[in-house]
């Protein structure tokens, strides 16, 4: 390929030879207005004069034509995958390849395929603009011929109102859905991300479907932490707000579903979820010591060291039945509110806890008998045994004895011992790794002894229920954990736990094991025995099984696309089994051992993707617009492909365009002067010479 074309390369700088054409031409202009004679020879001298100061030459180059580069961006995000888009991209796209194939001497068409999302990817949705930015990044303005996208126009990165130069010109859209697609969804509108536990809270949803004779309402399926479904009635394309209240802290995970429609293009936008972590507020805690001891002020200092608790304490000083004739309202600074506190606001406390407390006459047995109901209603009741807990005045002699887990047998044990972790209790997340333990027992013990200082009093029972965690003095029980209804109670069989808080002989994890079992009292999600859970590390979903029995079993999960799958657990410590499946698709998982159900989301829980799975060309119509493309739908045939030249139309009825931009480099260069000196020299001295010959005759 050639090309000739003539270059000026001047003797002289511009301004000063058109400063010379100028005067050249003045002079010239008034010898032909006076009409004198020799001004046209002597306009031919001063014109090559002029010219021998321009120096033109005569350039031949060399060219080597350069292809134009085309993208073809090819959609493969999930929605992509609905119904037939994925048979209408692949066709599409092999017609383009062949088509190009044929014009490959001028035109290098690359493809790029994006919109496939990994496991840690953002909730970004599709994003295609700027993929194809980078792919034509290297590539010259000079040489893009345009850009083709394969998709379903859901495309989250195109701008509302794009410039003409940001873009590649032409930029074609092929939709890969059809016109006509009906489909249902269901939106959540507003939902919180955290509340307070008890506290009632509010989410709003709005069912949306475009089919021409929607339903007045539709029924809403919810799912609360894996549970049974909870069935109503919602209004479509309206706002609906569900009310709901948070009965435990941690995460709490609803799925809502909506029942499908007749033809409906996917289900997979029917279903939504929402993960909200619940926190408690300040815990009540409602504290009643029955007489004072060293340990009252143990209990008392750790409660009111934890900034979350809202502590109401009582300890009883004088009991009724002493008569030294101290006027009534002398007896105390305020009065014991137990009307208030044991019938009133009982319900209102988190945790009750009992310190030492027996039989007095001060809380009437109807009093007792509403603690009984409050655990029963899922209250929570620690009781922390003295001497009289084993003797006539036992709390165990009251209503209360339905729920404590242990019986006294009327001994009270009085020597040195250290408290040891039963083989359950290494297993219970409650006494489990507690600080300073030590575990010194084989496979056929049946506790493990802690380096931890001694106590030196132990009330006996013989236990009725519950689980065991802790034993002392000759093996007997000292920790006892139950469940009683919806409530649960702890029982510890010993008032020498303030001995730990001293620091005697090294002392102990007090503040720690009271803590867990106040917080398993108040049933927070780690500290459950029997737990399951799961977590995605890389592209696998790694599961953890606790199970106070230290039995293995496989475990279910279902997939997002409704799949299930078993996976057997190994044992990796005491009643803790792990578990892992390999993962590749964003979603909700529920994972199951039968009894435990725990769900786990893989990625964002309500994909941007699938928002809006319908086809359309309203978010790239003003892209398409600002460069002057087209949009087709492929459900009417892929267009022919052709080659434009510039500033042409780049599209018709059944084809779509590329620009032929000719672009090229030069391989070679000659030069040939156009006006040799010598030949000009003797032309303007020939015309010089004439000229005034001419005016001398």
């Amino acid at each position: 390929m050639a090309g000739t074309s003539i270059e000026f390369a001047p003797l002289l700088p511009w301004m000063l030879i058109a400063a010379l054409g100028a005067v050249a031409l003045l002079v010239s202009g008034a010898g032909f207005y006076a009409r004198a004679r020799g001004s046209l020879w002597r306009s031919i001298a001063f014109a090559a004069l002029i010219a021998t100061l321009l120096n033109p030459s005569l350039v031949n180059e060399q060219r080597e034509p350069l292809r134009d580069v085309a993208v073809v961006v090819v959609d493969e995000s999930a929605s992509q995958r609905i119904g037939d888009r994925p048979e209408r991209t692949a066709a599409a796209l092999e017609k383009i390849r062949a088509e190009a194939d044929t014009l490959r001497a001028t035109l290098d068409l690359r493809v790029i395929h994006v919109g496939k999302e990994g496991l840690d990817s953002e909730n970004q949705g599709t994003r295609l603009m700027d993929p194809l930015r980078r792919a034509l990044s290297d590539v010259p303005e000079r040489r893009v011929a345009g850009a083709i996208l394969l998709t379903d126009g859901q495309v989250h990165d195109a701008l509302p109102n794009p410039e003409a130069g940001t873009l590649p010109r032409p930029l074609h859209v092929l939709l890969t859905g059809q016109r006509d697609e009906v489909d249902r969804r269901l939106v959540i509108v507003k939902a919180p991300t955290f509340g307070i536990v008890g506290k009632q809270m509010q989410m709003t949803i709005r069912i949306e479907d475009n089919t021409a004779a929607p339903e007045p309402a539709a029924t809403l399926r919810i799912r609360r932490d894996g549970g049974d479904d909870i069935v109503v009635s919602a209004p479509v394309g309206e706002e609906n707000t569900l009310e709901f209240t948070l009965d435990h802290a941690g995460h709490t995970v609803f799925e809502l579903a909506v029942d499908a429609i007749p033809d409906e293009l996917t289900e997979i936008n029917n279903r939504a979820v929402v993960s909200i972590n619940g926190v408690r507020d300040r815990l009540r805690v409602l504290l009643v010591s029955g007489e004072p001891h060293e340990g009252e002020r143990t209990w008392r200092n750790l409660l009111k060291s934890d900034p979350s608790v809202d502590l109401v304490h009582f300890t009883i000083l004088r009991p009724p039945e002493k008569q030294d004739g101290t006027p009534i309202d002398e007896l105390s600074l305020i009065s014991f509110p137990t009307r208030e506190l044991f019938e009133v606001k009982l319900a209102e406390f988190d945790l009750v806890i009992l310190d030492r407390y027996r039989r007095r006459g001060v809380l009437p047995s109807i009093y007792l008998q509403n603690i009984v109901d409050y655990v029963a209603a899922g209250g929570a009741l620690l009781e922390a045994a003295g001497p009289s807990f084993a003797g006539p005045f036992s709390i165990y002699r009251t209503p209360l004895g339905a729920v404590l887990p242990g019986e006294p047998t009327g001994d009270v044990i009085t020597r040195g011992y250290r408290p040891a972790t039963t083989r359950i209790g290494l297993r219970h997340p409650v006494t489990a790794n507690l600080p300073g333990g030590v575990r010194t027992i084989g496979p056929d013990a049946t506790s493990g002894e802690g380096n931890w200082g001694r106590w030196f009093r132990q009330v006996d029972v013989a236990v009725k229920r519950g689980q065991v965690l802790m034993d002392g003095a000759n093996g007997r029980p000292l920790l006892i954990l139950d469940r009683y209804g919806k409530g649960r109670v702890a029982q510890v069989n010993s008032d020498h736990i303030w001995l730990w808080a001293r620091g005697f002989e090294g002392g102990g994890p007090q503040a720690e094991l009271l803590r867990r079992v106040s917080h398993w009292l108040m049933k927070e999600p780690e500290l459950e025995e029997n737990d399951l859970r799961a977590a995605v590390r890389g592209d696998a979903l790694e599961i953890t099984r606790r199970n106070i029995d230290d039995e293995s079993r496989p475990v279910e999960v279902t997939g997002p696309d409704g799949a299930t799958a078993t996976v057997p657990m190994e044992r990796t410590g005491d009643g803790v089994f792990t578990g892992s499946l390999p993962v590749s698709e964003n979603g909700l998982y529920r994972v199951s051992d039968g009894t435990a159900v725990f769900m786990a989301a893989v990625g964002a829980l309500n994909p941007l993707e699938f928002s809006d799975v319908l086809a359309s060309p309203e978010p790239l119509t003003p892209t398409v617009e600002a460069t002057g493309s087209a949009i087709r739908w492929l459900a009417d045939g892929v267009p022919n492909l052709r080659l434009v030249a510039p500033e042409r139309d780049t599209s018709g009825r059944n084809w779509i365009g590329l620009v032929a931009n000719g672009d090229y480099i030069v391989t070679g260069l000659t030069t040939l002067p156009l006006l040799p000196a010598l030949l000009v020299l003797l032309l303007a001295l020939g015309a010089t010479a004439i000229a005034w010959r001419r005016e001398g005759d």
